[in-house]
């Protein structure tokens, strides 16, 4: 399968019965949480790398990943998982108005309510990976958009700001203001997202090759890093 081609349903049910399998700690990321944390990912102030990324997913497991039967297996998740970034970020270049988010659904006193928690949470943890990148968003034109996402889905909130959350209705109506926030953080982001390889810029002038490597060896450069550059 190409990485750009989006889960067909049984794989996306495939994905999701091993993230809610034992092999995975009870703490990490489930199909909507995960679908938040790339969201946050693909729209953000900057890209990261999916094995910076990755080992969140899997919560406490951690770098040290789920209980996978055998490398094939690992490929096949890990594949599955990447693809599924790439959808959400295609999503977003080429149809960000078609996005929508990953909801679950429950029943509350006989109605049915979003429960857009996880959602929300997974989103946060995408900023928490870049919050000193994020930072600029919580001063900018669009805060207030970004604020109800980190009251859907931070861990922890002011006491006074659980009023607005503290029942699955006002969750609900919560849940239908961050779907209609995204687009606005995507457009904030968009003018300003860096790749996650930059071109290094030079604050000194360049290294002569003759001059001593600037990585300490006490070797000349052409002799130590400027070496398969060539005469």
């Amino acid at each position: 399968m190409h990485l750009d081609e989006p889960l067909s349903d049984k794989e996306f049910q495939e994905l999701d019965q091993f993230l809610l399998s034992d092999r995975c700690a009870e703490d990490g990321m489930t199909m909507d949480s995960l679908h938040g944390y790339l969201t946050a990912l693909a729209i953000g102030p900057e890209e990261v790398p999916m094995a910076e990324w990755l080992p969140k997913v899997w919560g406490s497991h951690g770098a040290k990943g789920p209980e996978f039967k055998n490398p094939k297996e690992a490929d096949r998740i890990t594949g599955l998982i990447a693809r599924f970034m790439n959808e959400v970020a295609i999503t977003f270049e080429v149809a960000p108005k078609e996005f929508e988010p990953l909801y679950c659904e429950h029943e509350v006193d006989g109605r049915t309510l979003i429960d857009g928690e996880a959602w929300a949470w997974g989103f946060w943890e995408g900023i928490e990976l870049r919050a000193e990148a994020w930072e600029p968003i919580w001063s900018s034109e669009v805060a207030d958009f970004a604020e109800k996402i980190y009251l859907l889905g931070a861990e922890e909130i002011e006491e006074e700001e659980m009023a607005l959350v503290d029942d699955p209705v006002k969750r609900h109506k919560m849940a239908i203001e961050v779907e209609a926030a995204v687009p606005h953080i995507h457009r904030y982001w968009k003018p300003h997202r860096k790749s996650a390889v930059q071109q290094v810029q030079r604050d000194a002038p360049k290294v002569g090759r003759n001059d001593p490597c600037p990585c300490g060896s006490g070797k000349k450069y052409k002799k130590c890093c400027g070496a398969d550059q060539g005469e």
